[in-house]
């Protein structure tokens, strides 16, 4: 899916493409992916179908922009900025996973746009995937370098934590009736401890 930069020149999005955005938003949480427009999101905005094409070609380019604004917004509360790396790529990818499944964007997503959704699972990477496999492999690369994450290629283990961080927040529903979020959350968080810590540390710290 092809995007173009939210603001158009590299810069902070102006207040227009702010309120396209913010009206997109309201309207997948609404409508669903399916059955969003842009006419629709010019509308809410308050301005014209072409000052809305101007900056997004169509309306998948505009949510997908969404979605990464989305996400970037909750990794930028999550993740911790001092502490061994593991810890803090646990603690961030933990405290991410639960703001996701509350989150009523994502959630809308999760609920109506479920044959959209298999389509990441299943079929490809999506941009948010593709940008969480980087910031993950990065604080892994730190974390063998400070000594709190194993040996191993640095893609290959991100791609793996991104594919158990997934499941934890795409299947929470189907398994609330046996994990609570507190539950979930800490077995999530057991599971990425255990998949990365050094050998030679493992049973010190478990």
């Amino acid at each position: 899916m092809q995007t173009i930069d939210v603001a158009g020149t590299g810069d902070e999005p102006s207040e227009i493409d702010l309120a396209i955005l913010d009206a997109a938003r309201a309207c997948v949480e609404e409508f669903g992916v399916r059955r969003t427009t842009l006419t629709e999101v010019a509308r809410r905005a308050g301005v014209s179908r072409p000052t809305v094409y101007r900056r997004w070609p169509d309306t998948g380019s505009l949510l997908a922009e969404l979605l990464v604004r989305e996400l970037r917004k909750i990794v930028g509360r999550t993740m911790p900025g001092s502490g061994p790396a593991r810890v803090r790529l646990v603690d961030g990818v933990v405290a991410g996973a639960s703001i996701v499944r509350a989150n009523p964007l994502f959630a809308k997503i999760f609920r109506t746009d479920t044959d959209l959704m298999l389509t990441y699972v299943f079929g490809r990477l999506g941009r948010n995937q593709r940008e969480l496999i980087l910031l993950f492999a990065a604080l892994i690369r730190e974390g063998q370098r400070d000594g709190s994450v194993r040996p191993g290629d640095p893609d290959e283990l991100a791609t793996m934590v991104l594919l158990m961080s997934q499941s934890a927040v795409q299947s929470a529903g189907m398994v609330g009736h046996i994990l609570s979020e507190s539950r979930l959350d800490a077995e999530l968080a057991r599971a990425l401890d255990g998949y990365l810590v050094p050998d030679d540390r493992r049973d010190v710290e478990w």
